[in-house]
């Protein structure tokens, strides 16, 4: 039974960095997809990024690009976020999702996530 448990959130000031990790037991992640999203109080739950499951394919949303990158280890055990010059705007919690896909598939931002195994969250503060 796949579980995941994110770290690395933390309080930070405008244009720092943090590195999110998504972390796999019970299982590796060498068939899932797997996605960010975030959720700041008030707001729908919106999609960050994704890494397909044999890394080769990644997708973020716009607000994002050229700011974050997400990757794979190569045990296929985690998968972390990389956030650089962050913007109070990038305050929420954080939360991963493992989508089932075997490799050779890539990962879309379109995708729902509902179903998908989740973990707790882990929360992130940009301010001065």
């Amino acid at each position: 039974q796949l579980q995941l448990v994110e770290s690395g959130g933390g309080l930070v000031q405008p244009g720092e960095s943090l590195r999110l990790s998504c972390a796999a037991s019970g299982s590796t992640l060498d068939y899932y997809a797997i996605h960010w999203f975030r959720q700041a109080p008030g707001k729908e739950r919106e999609g960050v990024s994704c890494i397909s499951a044999d890394g080769i394919s990644t997708n973020y949303v716009d607000s994002v690009k050229g700011r974050f990158t997400i990757s794979r280890d190569n045990a296929n055990t985690r998968v972390d976020m990389q956030m650089n010059s962050l913007k109070p705007e990038d305050t929420a919690v954080y939360y991963c999702a493992a989508e089932w896909q075997p490799p050779g598939y890539a990962c879309s931002m379109e995708h729902d996530a509902t179903n998908d195994h989740w973990g707790q969250g882990t929360q992130v503060t940009v301010a001065s």
